[in-house]
């Protein structure tokens, strides 16, 4: 088997050699790293990821090969695939592809066989950056020209990304059992097992586009609002903040998870930082403060809420008490807000969680109760009922 070289460029110069994987050509995003053992494919369709060149920690990847059930969308999103050692056979009874054909299907550029785990203690250092990966006629470019390329790219930072990932029309997702309301869904990126959840839960889902007005939303008389995860920076979205202001004032329940944590937290008055390397991967620690119980956590966000992490505070935008609710035992991040004076709350991680952990699938079932009786009520019986 003949290899061919490539070479993964950070935009501060480092320069990692290995192999060609996937697609051959150039590609660009921010350098990020993914610690999860498994769920490489849950990854690769996230539309979280848009923009980002996701290196694997994992050192062995590809495995189980990919197959139909666990797409979390109809694309690989990724900008860029780094991992260390591919596998070189597919073993899984639900396995009908190959990674490497996903990939080449996907028009994914990639690169294997360099130390991820240099990689990512330089990242973890200096911070996510910039970065491109080069392989066929790409690859003989001057490093010189490469870098220039790499330098030239866009930065995540004030990076809109909501209508590259969006659906461009609206549909429904009926509800599963007992229906018990509706929700109106904006898809900032949203993943396919958030919307089965959801369902599952008795709601007719309603997936608006990430266009969509206030106006629109009201017409459709929902149960309640939910923002999704998606990528780009928070910043950069003051549509989608003044939409949920309105639909606040408007006494409409919500529940955002990952970016519909940090719009949820602008929306309230609070500001967001980009951190400096993100949380990534699927076993993230996270303190409920509530009921006092970690959760293992999935988590794919490279900007945070920055709020008061101790006691209750005023909302600065009018909307009554706050207080936030899940912390990072990692470095503090918050990673939960809780309203006390409306019916809204939200998480920093991903609840849905389609290649696990499933500590946290008890959300789903906190926002059916807000929904069911007009309170977001964090009682003794409801927490005997989530830790079943």
């Amino acid at each position: 088997m003949v290899t061919e070289p490539a070479v993964f460029v950070l935009e501060d110069g480092h320069r990692y050699v290995g192999k060609a994987y996937g697609a051959r050509g150039r590609t660009f995003g921010e350098a990020v790293f993914a610690t999860g053992m498994t769920g490489y494919q849950e990854t690769l369709t996230d539309p979280s990821y848009a923009g980002q060149i996701v290196m694997m920690t994992a050192p062995h990847i590809g495995n189980t090969g990919t197959n139909d059930e666990d797409l979390e969308s109809a694309k690989i999103w990724v900008a860029g695939f780094v991992v260390r050692d591919p596998s070189r056979v597919v073993s899984n009874h639900r396995a009908i592809r190959s990674l490497d054909d996903d990939l080449v299907e996907g028009e994914v550029v990639g690169i294997s066989g360099i130390d991820t785990r240099a990689v990512t203690r330089h990242i973890r250092s200096a911070g996510a950056m910039r970065a491109g990966i080069f392989s066929g006629a790409d690859f003989a470019l001057s490093p010189d020209a490469q870098l220039d390329l790499v330098r030239q790219g866009a930065e995540m930072t004030g990076l809109n990304l909501s209508s590259t990932v969006s659906t461009a029309v609206r549909y429904t997702v009926p509800a599963v059992g007992e229906r018990i309301g509706s929700v109106a869904v904006l898809d900032l990126g949203v993943k396919k097992s958030t919307l089965n959840y959801l369902a599952d839960r008795g709601f007719d889902v309603e997936v608006l586009p990430e266009s969509s007005t206030t106006a629109e939303v009201l017409a459709l008389e929902p149960s309640a609002l939910f923002y999704s995860n998606g990528p780009g920076d928070p910043e950069a979205s003051e549509g989608h903040v003044q939409v949920l202001q309105d639909v606040l004032r408007a006494g409409v329940p919500y529940f955002g998870i990952c970016f519909g944590n940090q719009l949820l937290g602008r929306a309230l008055g609070f500001g967001t930082y980009k951190l400096p390397f993100g949380h990534r991967g699927i076993n993230q620690p996270v303190l409920d403060r509530t009921t006092g119980r970690v959760e293992i956590t999935s988590q794919n966000h490279g900007f945070a809420v920055d709020a008061p992490r101790e006691g209750v505070t005023e909302s600065p935008a009018g909307f009554g008490r706050v207080e936030v609710s899940h912390v990072s035992l990692n470095d503090d991040v918050v990673e939960g807000i809780r309203c006390l004076d409306i019916n809204a709350f939200s998480v920093q991680y991903h609840p849905e969680a389609a290649a696990g952990p499933h500590d946290s699938m008890y959300l789903f079932d906190r926002f059916r109760e807000m929904v069911l009786t007009g309170r977001l009520d964090i009682s003794t019986a409801t927490l005997e009922t989530e830790s079943k």
